[in-house]
């Protein structure tokens, strides 16, 4: 399977906005966020379905237009879908109702 996504190509291109990006994250607080975290949501979520003829302007609007909230989401539930614990474990469950 290619881990190559069809967009990838523009990354070097659309480095600047990343970073501008990247940079509002950090101006709210939010520090940790990378450029790699913030492509990986890009490529999961915004352009999951990818165009055939996708303009760089689409690309950098893209970019420019997302927002910390749905970021953290993403981030959220991917953490969820890779985190390995059991509810088998009693203890474990009275702690997590707590």
């Amino acid at each position: 399977m290619d881990n190559n996504h069809r967009y990838d190509y523009f990354r070097t291109q659309v480095q600047p906005a990343l970073a501008s990006k990247l940079s509002e994250f950090r101006l709210l607080g939010y520090d940790s966020v990378t450029e790699q975290e913030l492509w990986e949501f890009l490529i999961k979520k915004k352009w999951k379905k990818v165009k055939d003829e996708l303009m760089l302007h689409e690309i950098i609007q893209a970019i420019l237009s997302v927002k910390v909230s749905d970021y953290l989401s993403f981030a959220a539930i991917e953490t969820y879908k890779t985190a390995e614990f059991s509810l088998d474990d009693e203890n474990e469950l009275k702690e997590l109702l707590k």
